[in-house]
Parts: structure tokens; C-alpha cells; sequence
């Protein structure tokens, strides 16, 4: 998957980033293909894991992007819920809050 500048649904900020720096958006698609061909998990479940992880850093622009991406991969909306939710005894439950309100503005906008 290519990181096009022109993709409606990346975030402006990235899309002037790699526009500005090619080289670099290239080196970091592939950085995250090589990253997903290294195991044995589908894209749905990686989209999962990403999830989880941006709870964590409490990186909304990315929960949201992966969230989409998980969609496009064949993930319900329950299992978005439940790789949100795993982050409560971890970050806690405002970043988890916050986090499901991030996910669900995504899952409602659609992909």
C-alpha cells in the first residue's frame, strides 16, 4: 500500500509531510510493509494491535486512521470496541474514554 499524498483520508499534516519529504514517506511505507510481512498476523488483527497501541500513546489522528484501515479489513465494530477497551487497566479509563469516542466518530463517519 503506497502512501499517495493525494488520498482524500490521510490527514493533511502527513500528506504535506511526505510531499515535502518523498523520500521519506517512502521509507517509512516501506518500514510499515516490511513491519507487517514479518509475521503470521492478517491486516485485520495488525489494524487491531495498532488500535491498542494508539490508545496507549493516546494518538488520536492515528486510532482513527487505523480504525478505518481495521474496517476496510473485515473488523467489526465490536472488535474495534473490545482492542479500545483492552487499554482500561493500563492507561486508564479517560484515555480509554477517550479513545472509544475517537473510534466511534470514525466508525460513524464510515470509511
Amino acid at each position: 500500500m503506497a502512501t499517495d499524498p493525494s488520498n482524500e483520508k490521510l490527514p493533511g499534516t502527513f500528506k504535506a509531510f511526505i510531499k515535502k519529504f518523498p523520500k521519506l514517506g517512502q521509507a517509512h511505507e516501506m518500514v510499515a510493509q516490511a513491519v507487517e510481512e514479518a509475521g503470521p498476523l492478517d491486516a485485520k488483527q495488525c489494524c487491531l494491535i495498532k488500535i491498542g497501541i494508539c490508545v496507549g500513546a493516546g494518538l488520536e489522528s492515528a486510532l482513527r486512521s487505523h480504525v478505518r484501515r481495521a474496517i476496510e479489513a473485515g473488523a467489526t465494530t465490536q472488535e474495534i470496541e473490545q482492542a479500545v477497551l483492552l487499554g482500561m487497566n493500563t492507561v486508564g479509563f479517560p484515555s480509554t474514554v477517550a479513545a472509544w469516542s475517537w473510534a466511534w466518530q470514525q466508525i460513524d463517519r464510515g470509511t
